[in-house]
């Protein structure tokens, strides 16, 4: 692994090892175990299946490619406005040193709205997947490209046993072939490179035709206009995953329903 992810992989793990030293795995088990009984998960797979292109909208403050995307926002008010807006499920990010994130950000995005929520972080390791369960998550991203195939099986695995959903997300070729081995559900087809971090969305369309029939399938990273998610539904696509595009936007709730699903069904 020689890319963008080298060095937030590196520092994720040095995190962990702190918040693991914080909250032991036992404990962490217990509070997993009881927001299973009282809060269960949404079903962010099953919110992905329902007719039209659906869209997840994601609660990003910055990132490494953009910087500061916006400081002014409050996460609740970002997240009532995708739902009023929209959209069938909210990405939020949790990592802290390049997307200023953090893990209360999901209860907050919960008890914002009803809508399902995905853990976005850089997960790779069994100690982050029962902390997504602990925290409110309904989903979990794997990214191929930060795990050996047996890793990304084993937390995959792991994941669905606690009832949280995955997106598996592949950049490429071999990696798409990696997450249709373990037989994925919901894979993501990211069009950023991991080298350059530039975006193509043409890796979309070009990848499609390789993704397992009936296997829920994302489009992330550079979509903005309803221009390209026409193209999109039109090629098969289920969902598309939104975050600058409407972070940066005056009216949120207003930019999220431009691109909803009511266009599409």
């Amino acid at each position: 692994m020689s890319n963008a992810l080298t060095p937030i992989i590196d520092e994720t793990r040095v995190r962990l090892a702190v918040r693991r030293e914080s909250v032991p795995v036992p404990a962490l088990e217990e509070r997993a175990a009881e927001r299973a009984l009282s809060d269960p998960p949404r079903g962010f797979a099953d919110a992905l299946r329902r007719p039209g292109l659906r869209i997840i909208a994601e609660h990003k403050r910055s990132s490494p490619s953009a910087g500061i995307i916006r400081a002014d926002l409050v996460l609740e008010d970002v997240v009532a406005a995708y739902d009023r807006g929209g959209a069938a499920a909210v990405s939020v990010l949790t990592e802290e040193a390049n997307f200023t994130g953090s893990l209360e950000d999901l209860a907050k995005a919960r008890a914002a709205a009803a809508l399902p929520v995905l853990r976005k972080d850089f997960i790779v390791d069994p100690y982050q997947v029962v902390e997504a369960m602990a925290g409110g998550a309904d989903a979990i991203l794997l990214i191929v490209a930060a795990l050996e195939p047996a890793q990304l099986a084993d937390l995959h695995a792991q994941a669905t046993e606690l009832g949280l959903d995955t997106l598996v997300e592949v950049h490429d070729a071999g990696e798409l072939e990696v997450a249709a081995g373990i037989g994925a559900p919901v894979i993501g087809i990211n069009n950023r490179d991991l080298t350059t971090l530039a975006v193509d969305t043409e890796r979309t369309f070009e990848l499609l035709g390789a993704i397992p029939p009936g296997t829920v399938v994302v489009s992330e990273s550079g979509w903005r206009e309803r221009h390209q998610l026409e193209r999109l539904h039109g090629a098969g696509v289920d969902a598309v995953l939104i975050g600058e595009a409407l972070m940066r936007a005056g009216d949120v709730e207003a930019a999220c329903r431009s691109l909803a699903v009511p266009a599409f069904s």
